[in-house]
């Protein structure tokens, strides 16, 4: 083509842009040399069941291993794509060929050169047999990806998918080092125990139900950054005693979850402390409960519809999560691209609940069931238990059962549950984060973050195939607008909220937040004010 695209432009601007924003990290990192130093200490929770996060996508794993690893882009607030081991990029106007320029001078943690083999090694390779969540994409789109040479990657892909240049951060493709992994098995691989990374910080010690202490890489790539020597992750189980930990100074970071609801305005309040709820525009993440559909009473559509008319989801906002969210009205979080008010909502109806259980024919009675609990706090315990007592008010035999992060990770992913309650990250476009848990394709085991409880319908997998392959939004619209009612009549899964983390930090702790991907950044600009 004589001419490029407007999308095509608009790409490269935005790349120059990122080449601008660059520079300007750069000379703020001379300009504020003075506050080089100090331990930032935080509280990662639960603790994660291992640090690599190609491997595990838990919100606890990413968070710790964005410090570690890197990915080739990160994303503005607005969404838009900016520089990171990738220093510019471009599509080609028919958005087949992504070819990108990475930096140089980059080495791994165990001072191995970083080289579009490694990225080459990892998109075209690790991923797509490791990661569930990215690998299905990989699969799908990728035709092939080549090292043209050590500082350029081109990545070709079968047919248009437009959100593919949304894939590149660190939790959804991490790079990994090609000399530590090629020729394994990249699931027993000891490096798994001690990760190598080409981020501003390296793993140092993990003790166990304690703390993850990661230390300052002399080597990073980005001159004289980062600012913080150590980075403290501590482990504590007890929501009061994390607040605690928060109230006495020795964590300076509190994350969304890491304390309960309730205490978020107190701690708030306190002089010295500031608040945001920005960081989340990239994950947008929603709650959702997960019923079993391979089994009684769940195979059942109407008792699905019961279940969703006999939750109260403005009470759980307001009376657990005080106040931090909105009702979800279907699949798809109202802030994403997309999103149809239009899809007809479940209004709370124990009356209809229970009238539906009737017209299912199920005795559900004979079906007792479980809700395999998170170890996400206090808030989810008492969703857990707000969900028994109304599911027991509809004639269903409810027990809760306990789990740690990683127990509950390994059943959900083998489908060894009845129901659970968890949340997801959308990443910015319905084709990354919420077709996956829906696709009959992605019934797999491996993954939490699959379509674990087995829905199927091949109408479904037909919309989300037009709708990630074609250029045009009006008809993406269309066949997303389709896809939600559908989901949300048939109870594919049962929606409870849009999720709001507060993230609440000592006011001498700068640049934590600045990103669409918030604190899982590399936090290789955060300094501690010592003035």
């Amino acid at each position: 083509m004589s001419s490029l695209s407007p999308s095509f432009q608009r790409v490269l601007s935005c790349s120059a842009m990122a080449l601008s924003l660059l520079a300007s990290i750069a000379l703020t990192g001379a300009a504020q040399a003075q506050t080089r130093g100090g331990t930032l200490s935080a509280i990662v929770q639960p603790e994660p069941p291992m640090l690599v996060s190609a491997m595990n996508s838990q919100a606890p794993t990413q968070y710790v291993a964005g410090k570690i690893y890197q990915g080739l882009l990160t994303y503005g607030p607005d969404l838009k794509p900016r520089p990171e081991l990738a220093k510019s990029w471009t599509i080609s106007p028919d958005g087949l060929t992504y070819t990108f320029e990475l930096q140089s001078g980059v080495t791994w943690h165990d001072g191995k050169p970083f080289t579009a083999a490694d990225a080459e090694f990892t998109i075209g390779k690790l991923l797509p047999e490791v990661h569930v969540r990215t690998r299905t994409v990989l699969n799908k789109y990728v035709a092939s990806v080549r090292a043209i040479n050590p500082t350029r990657l081109e990545i070709k892909l079968k047919e248009p998918f437009p959100p593919f240049i949304m894939m590149f951060e660190t939790g959804t493709m991490p790079m990994m080092p090609k000399h530590l992994y090629e020729g394994s098995d990249y699931r027993k691989n000891p490096a798994n125990q001690t990760p190598i990374g080409t981020g501003p910080f390296m793993f140092k010690e993990w003790k166990k139900g304690a703390y993850i202490k990661l230390v300052r890489n002399p080597h990073y790539w980005k001159k004289d950054l980062p600012y913080l020597d150590e980075l403290v992750f501590n482990v504590i189980p007890d929501s009061a005693s994390r607040a605690v930990a928060f109230e006495r100074g020795d964590v300076q970071v509190l994350r969304g979850g890491d304390v309960d609801n309730v205490d978020v305005k107190r701690l708030r309040a306190i002089a010295g402390v500031d608040y945001t709820t920005k960081g989340w525009e990239l994950f947008s993440p929603m709650a959702y409960l997960v019923l079993n559909q391979r089994k009684p009473p769940f195979d059942n559509v109407k008792i699905r519809q019961a279940v969703m008319h006999a939750l109260n989801r403005n009470l759980i906002i307001n009376n657990i999560f005080f106040g931090q969210g909105k009702p979800a009205t279907g699949p798809f979080v109202s802030s994403t691209l997309f999103y149809d008010k239009n899809t007809p909502a479940f209004e709370f109806n124990l009356k209809k609940a229970r009238e539906l259980v009737k017209e299912s024919g199920v005795d559900v009675a004979r079906y007792p069931v479980k809700i395999l609990s998170t170890s996400y706090g206090a808030n989810w315990d008492r969703l857990d238990e707000y969900i028994r007592q109304m599911l027991e008010g509809i004639g269903l035999k409810v027990s809760i059962e306990s789990s740690d992060a990683g127990s509950w990770s390994g059943r959900v992913s083998n489908w060894d549950f009845d129901m659970t309650v968890t949340y997801a990250y959308q990443y910015g476009d319905p084709a990354l984060g919420v077709e996956r848990l829906y696709l009959g394709s992605n019934i797999v085991k491996g993954s939490p973050f699959a379509n674990v409880q087995g829905y199927s319908n091949p109408k479904a997998d037909a919309l989300w195939a037009s709708a990630g392959a074609t250029l045009d939004p009006a008809e993406r619209q269309r066949a997303y607008s389709e896809v939600q009612k559908l989901l949300t009549s048939e109870v594919a899964n049962v929606n409870l909220i849009e999720m709001e983390f507060p993230t609440l930090y000592r006011a001498n702790v700068k640049n934590l937040v600045t990103t669409a991907i918030g604190l899982n950044e590399s936090f290789d600009t955060v300094y501690i004010d010592k003035k």
